[in-house]
């Protein structure tokens, strides 16, 4: 895929949360996602900051929070959470769904990960069962490196992950099978419901 396509379908996985957003009660603006410790308002705030905040502004942050860019996320997040109502963060995804950002070094595909694993952060917490478009997961899959995986930390040590909805599938060993978007976010230190992911080993990521 092109560039361009790339930043379409970005494009479209954030119009597509903006109308999911659109239909929450306050209630589940409240509710907690699979990204621990935030809510739904959390995370919108996390995916939104890029949009809402200068690059001087975020680099002051990041010197605030010792140069943790975790600390740095997570105090942006529920500071802004905080302050922002339901309507400003559901606009601010709205409006930005052209939005030209990419994380540092992530380039396109990895603006595309960070809106299909928060959104689904969102819709899998609150058990909305809602299926990404393969295709985006399978952009988001195709681009993970090993320092991605790395990065969250995930001990995927002799397991093969194997998607049965898409044809693709990650390491060697027991096999762990399920659709390719539990895949992602098991990847990602997410915990599931129980029975998303089929295997000896698939316990290990639910809870």
């Amino acid at each position: 895929m092109t560039e361009d396509d790339i930043r379409a379908a970005t494009a479209g996985e954030r119009a597509d949360l903006a109308e999911v957003l659109a239909g929450l009660t306050s209630q589940q603006w409240d509710a907690p996602t699979l990204c621990a410790g935030w809510r739904v308002r959390e995370v919108v705030a996390h995916t939104t900051q890029p949009f809402r905040t200068s690059v001087p502004r975020t680099l002051l942050e990041l010197a605030r929070a010792g140069g943790s860019f975790n600390r740095m996320a997570d105090r942006t997040a529920r500071r802004d959470a905080a302050r922002m109502s339901a309507g400003e963060l559901l606009a601010a995804v709205r409006d930005n769904a052209g939005n030209p950002w990419t994380p540092p070094g992530g380039g396109p595909v990895g603006a595309l990960s960070h809106e299909v694993i928060h959104g689904l952060d969102i819709t899998a917490g609150l058990g909305l069962g809602r299926r990404v478009p393969l295709d985006r997961i399978a952009l988001v899959l195709g681009g993970l490196q090993p320092r991605n995986i790395a990065f969250f930390g995930v001990d995927l040590q002799g397991l093969r992950l194997e998607a049965t909805d898409l044809d693709w599938r990650h390491g060697t060993g027991e096999p762990v099978r399920g659709a390719a978007q539990d895949l992602l976010l098991a990847i990602c230190g997410r915990r599931l419901p129980a029975g998303r992911l089929e295997g000896a080993t698939a316990g290990r990521f639910s809870g």
